[in-house]
């Protein structure tokens, strides 16, 4: 077979062709494998107990094989060749590492983070944009997938209630990178000079709310705005802005000479779920002129459930909008939109001057450009729109509704097998605004009076867990740490029941 090398092609000439057909083949031999073993794991997280898999391809425990770092170092040996490259065997030697040191997120047991398994759809998705390895920049390059987008982001665009003749969306690497964008578009569209001069006299002041996601903070640093000028409003019991503490620090800030201008609602907080009233903080956003944008990164696809998207009540008033289908939909990381009613608001924000690159729009009126580089602070994107369109194609909305709700159905269960038993006390309530159950381990039902006590306590069963096939997460509170369990589109019921089992070993166990 005529291979590439360092030299470039072999004289002979090209057989990429077959040496890809063989990557590939050795590669799916190590792939199939890991995620069989996930599947096959799901009566054993039923029982909340651990597999483990004898073959050198499969971590010994399904889920993770947990070093610490400096023995993953040794056990890696992650060597690059200063001459020649160790080739297919050397390829492959090392992908079977990674594959064995890795997480498998395709393991029933991972319930740590606000994103889980990818799919086989999402899978050929991956594959597909590997393939072309273009650039969405600008349209001539990329012509199949510059239509995918702006097809896939209007249709998603609508389902929010943005019905403009311009509305759409463009996709960003991750959650950040949309919510960052927005700020820079509303900062360029309200004030309009510093798109040119900079932040200039203004202090300008953003609002969020005190569970709202750290990349506001990022962004305001991005934009030298600094981190101290993100303001947190203060939120009720079930995690959710008060929309008169808001209109308060408004109020404040324009009395000390400062420029509010932008508010970050939440739909789906990190922790607890909770989304913000939506109406009710639009209205001051129009008392002010301040800029609404929402981050419905995580709870933003309960648009498509019936039963759920009534959460969503005043979403079309936004300026802005940031929705991850790669978290809740399951969608390969990373995709995000960030949607708007007109974007002609975002080419107007965004757009500079770059003749050696944007040709095929002269005279496009804003917003209609198909060069959609110049929608975004990017140059360099992937096509991910892509993954979003298959798995849309692939179950249809309908699809897309059904796990949502299932999900949200499962995540209820959890929450009422938690509060229905005595070694346990919900933070969350029941059932939960999204798909996060929060707890404490509380033998009895009682807590240690000592915060630091149950920090220990949730910590040490966290570790605990892992050995038994359960990833979970913990944040903060009152009360000290407290467990965050996420259930996901593809958790079955007996995982959840699973875990409970697991919870109680590990406490029995003494934590």
């Amino acid at each position: 077979m005529t291979q590439l090398n360092g030299n470039g092609p072999a004289s002979s000439g090209l057989s990429r062709a077959g040496e890809a057909a063989d990557l590939l083949d050795a590669v799916k031999e190590l792939i199939l494998p890991v995620i069989k073993a996930a599947d096959d794991a799901v009566s054993d997280r039923a029982q909340g107990v651990s597999s483990s898999v004898d073959s050198e391809l499969i971590p010994r425990s399904v889920l993770v094989e947990s070093l610490k770092p400096e023995t993953l170092v040794k056990k890696l040996n992650l060597s690059l060749p200063e001459n020649e490259g160790a080739g297919r065997e050397g390829l492959l030697d090392f992908a079977s590492k990674v594959l064995r040191y890795s997480v498998n997120t395709w393991d029933q047991g991972f319930m740590d983070k606000l994103y889980a398994s990818n799919t086989p759809v999402g899978l050929v998705a991956d594959l597909l944009l590997s393939v072309l390895n273009t650039n969405l920049h600008v349209y001539q390059v990329s012509p199949a997938l510059t239509v995918i987008e702006k097809v896939t982001a209007q249709r998603l665009a609508n389902l929010f209630g943005f019905t403009g003749p311009r509305a759409g969306g463009i996709s960003c690497q991750g959650g950040s990178a949309s919510n960052l964008t927005s700020l820079v578009v509303a900062r360029n569209s309200l004030y309009p000079e510093t798109k040119a001069d900079g932040n200039g006299s203004h202090t300008f002041i953003l609002f969020t709310s005190a569970h709202g996601h750290y990349s506001v903070k990022k962004s305001a640093l991005t934009c030298g705005m600094g981190a101290s000028n993100v303001w947190q409003v203060p939120v009720d019991a079930e995690g959710r802005m008060i929309p008169a503490e808001l209109r308060n620090l408004v109020l404040r800030a324009k009395s000390e000479g400062k420029t509010p201008l932008y508010v970050n609602a939440t739909a789906g907080t990190t922790v607890l779920g909770s989304f913000d009233p939506f109406e009710e903080i639009s209205v001051i956003c129009k008392e002010f002129n301040l800029w609404l944008h929402i981050d419905a990164s995580w709870g933003g696809p309960v648009v498509f459930s019936a039963k759920q998207r009534g959460k969503l009540a005043g979403a079309h008033l936004a300026d802005s909008l940031t929705i991850n289908p790669h978290k809740m939909m399951s969608v390969p990381v990373t995709c995000s939109f960030l949607l708007t009613n007109d974007l002609g608001v975002f080419h107007t924000a965004n757009t500079l001057p770059a003749g050696y690159l944007f040709h095929a729009d002269d005279g496009a009126e804003p917003g209609d450009t198909w060069d959609l580089a110049d929608l975004t602070l990017q140059c360099g994107r992937r096509g991910d729109s892509l993954k979003l369109a298959l798995a849309w194609i692939y179950y249809g909305a309908a699809g897309f509704e059904r796990q949502i709700d299932n999900a949200f159905g499962l995540a209820a269960h959890l929450a009422s097998l938690i509060q229905q038993n005595e070694n346990f006390v919900l933070v969350s309530s029941n059932p939960p605004p999204s798909l996060q159950v929060c707890f404490y381990y509380a033998p009895g039902g009682k807590l240690a009076d000592a915060p630091e006590d149950n920090t220990r306590t949730t910590r040490t069963m966290v570790e605990k867990l892992v050995p038994r096939g359960f990833m979970v997460d913990y944040a903060p509170g009152d009360k000290g740490s407290f467990f965050r369990v996420v259930v996901n589109c593809q958790t079955l019921r007996g995982t959840v029941e699973g875990l409970v089992k697991a919870l109680e070993d590990v406490g029995r166990e003494g934590a």
